[in-house]
């Protein structure tokens, strides 16, 4: 397959890898592959074992690549929100040319100075979102390539995280034989990847039930304007029914998977199954009711503290409402509970390409997408950013013809059956929680 236009998202995330394949043709953005693996050598969010990430990173870019029928090569990698900062930074440069044009040279020039003197020794820029140019003090520019002018500014926001992080992340992707084309911010490329127009303007509330943590973030004026991280997720819920049932981690999972409700209230109590019991050589009996309040307990926890801290800063009254996804978003009646915690206004976001219909799929294919919709002007800018890393130079401004299309978004009838998802072994519980878990342990006992 010719792989023109070919964009490669990489989701690394603690519990799971995803990779989505997509390819820009003409105004099209379509998926033409994905893969995923079990994430190994990664704890709260934060790679601890280079060997083994790059493994796994392997295992899912094998599978992608085989489902696409494509060499996969180079990679769009996120980076999560944990440790991130959010700075305002300023550039002015002289225009170097004699016949004062601007050239995409100067907007690389205005971006170096824009970050030389704004970022931490131990910082580095994931992204720089700029608001605005202005040419010799004209303002609300968006793109002064080719404007007539004797001084360039640039007004932006910069996305900062550890240097280390990134480093791990870069070092991991090479390890697995692959090539960094760049880094994108988790939230931001989620939120202007999934939010419509109005919803991005206006204020929307997005969480993201990881596996490993929870990100909840606000869009408002097409900007990121707030996040907050938890660092329990679906394998906490995963481990509550380990726990509460005596059970092991993997059959947890599977229960979870195959008779999980968010929901009690929906979730039937003649629907029982059998649970294999540790030490126990006669299977016990549950339901659905008694595992659905195992799931509620933890998710009343999730969301409980998500909503302390947006209301804190006047968050829950966004006009866009929240915007559920990410994989412990695929249990059902998910909506429902959130609903009650958080009001009416919220739905849940599941990418509907062919083959990617599961929530855990979103943010790797946000990745690709935001990636794939940069205008040459952001390029330039994203170039800059990376070339600490040597990422090949921007074209000469000659080449400037082949500039990225604008993004149309197509979507796919077919059905398709949701992969399957797994968590790995982390939990943090508070001691009413503990109580609370005993308790329950030890009705089901009693049963």
């Amino acid at each position: 397959m010719n792989n023109s236009g070919v964009t490669v998202g990489l989701d690394i995330g603690t519990t799971s890898i995803k990779v989505v394949i997509a390819q820009t043709i003409g105004n099209q953005f379509n998926v033409i592959g994905a893969g995923n693996a079990p994430s190994r050598g990664l704890h709260k969010g934060v790679i601890v074992d280079i060997d083994a990430t790059a493994n796994a990173i392997r295992e899912a870019i094998n599978q992608a690549q085989e489902k696409a029928n494509i060499q996969i090569n180079e990679v769009v990698a996120g980076i999560p929100a944990n440790q991130i900062d959010i700075i305002h930074v300023d550039g002015l440069v002289s225009i170097a040319n004699q016949n004062k044009r601007i050239t995409y040279n100067d907007v690389q020039n205005v971006t170096r100075q824009a970050i030389s003197s704004n970022v931490p020794a131990d910082r580095d820029v994931i992204e720089l979102i700029a608001e605005e140019f202005s040419v010799d003090g004209f303002d609300g520019i968006k793109d002064p390539h080719e404007m007539i002018g004797v001084r360039l500014e640039m007004h932006g926001t910069a996305y900062l995280g550890p240097s280390k992080i990134l480093d791990n992340t870069r070092m991991a992707i090479q390890k697995a034989g692959l090539k960094l084309r760049e880094f994108v911010l988790s939230p931001l490329a989620v939120g202007t990847s999934i939010l419509n127009d109005g919803e991005q303007d206006f204020g929307t509330v997005i969480i993201d039930l990881g596996g490993g943590q929870t990100t909840t973030f606000i869009m408002h004026d097409r900007k990121l304007k707030f996040h907050t991280i938890d660092i329990e997720g679906g394998d906490n819920v995963t481990k509550d029914i380990s726990t509460v049932l005596s059970t092991s981690y993997n059959n947890a999972e599977k229960l979870k998977r195959n008779y999980g409700y968010a929901d009690p209230s929906q979730a039937n109590v003649r629907n029982e199954f059998t649970v294999e019991v540790v030490g126990d050589s006669v299977p016990q009996t549950s339901n659905e009711h008694y595992l659905a309040e195992i799931i509620a307990a933890r998710l009343e926890q999730i969301l409980g503290r998500a909503f302390e801290p947006l209301s804190a800063v006047n968050g829950l009254d966004m006009p866009g409402g929240f915007v559920l996804t990410g994989g412990n978003a695929a249990l059902p009646r998910i909506v429902d509970f959130s609903k009650t915690i958080l009001g009416d206004n919220v739905r849940l976001f599941v990418p509907d390409q062919i083959g990617l219909r599961h929530p855990s799929y979103t943010r790797a294919m946000s990745y690709a997408m935001f990636a794939s919709r940069k205008n040459m002007t952001q390029q330039v800018i994203k170039n800059v950013i990376m070339s600490k890393y040597d990422i090949d130079k921007f074209p000469a401004d000659e080449q400037s013809q082949n500039m990225m299309p604008a993004y149309q978004e197509t979507t796919d009838s077919t059905n398709q059956i949701f992969d399957e998802y797994q968590y790995s072994n982390e939990t943090n519980q508070n001691s009413f929680f503990a109580k609370w878990m005993q308790k329950a342990k030890n009705l089901f006992r009693e049963d």
